[in-house]
């Protein structure tokens, strides 16, 4: 019963708890509760709204940033990750396996100002061995989101 409600939320997550409890015959008052407790054990992290900035006009530059580090005695990769996680280019941190440590997406206005970011923020941290910087070009789905478009299958016509 809870998965199923954390399932919907996690698709739509403006629908209220009397919407949820006709999609599923959970009463409203209890599916308020599973919300509710959900938050409160960190179930829920966070209610997020996919944008289309370039649509609404505002420039912003998005980079998959891959790190190379050196694990530190006690606390592993943690330490250096959570330094990286509460910078505020930071969008995303994965621990990742395979030939860099972890996986950074970054924003920022431009590239000049995410070189800076890459520069004097990530690669002059004590344990960073290098990072390699991939700048995304389009954006065509994030969060299981189509970014443009409708979502309908485009196909190419086939003629012989």
């Amino acid at each position: 019963m809870r998965h199923e409600v954390l399932k919907i939320l996690e698709n739509d997550a403006r629908l209220s708890a009397r919407k949820i409890s006709e999609m599923t015959g959970v009463p409203a008052t209890e599916v308020s509760q599973i919300v509710k407790q959900a938050e409160k054990d960190r179930l829920i992290l966070k209610y997020k709204t996919v944008i289309n900035w370039d649509k609404a006009g505002e420039n912003q530059i998005w980079a998959m940033i891959e790190i190379s580090i050196s694990s530190q005695m006690a606390v592993g990769f943690d330490a250096i990750s959570e330094h990286i996680y509460r910078l505020p280019q930071t969008r995303t941190v994965y621990l990742m396996s395979g030939g860099y440590d972890l996986m950074v997406v970054a924003v920022g206005r431009s590239i000049q100002e995410l070189g800076e970011f890459i520069s004097q923020q990530l690669a002059t941290l004590e344990g960073v061995r290098g990072t390699v910087t991939h700048f995304v070009l389009k954006r065509y789905k994030e969060d299981g989101e189509i970014i443009e478009g409708n979502g309908a299958l485009k196909r190419q016509p086939v003629t012989l």
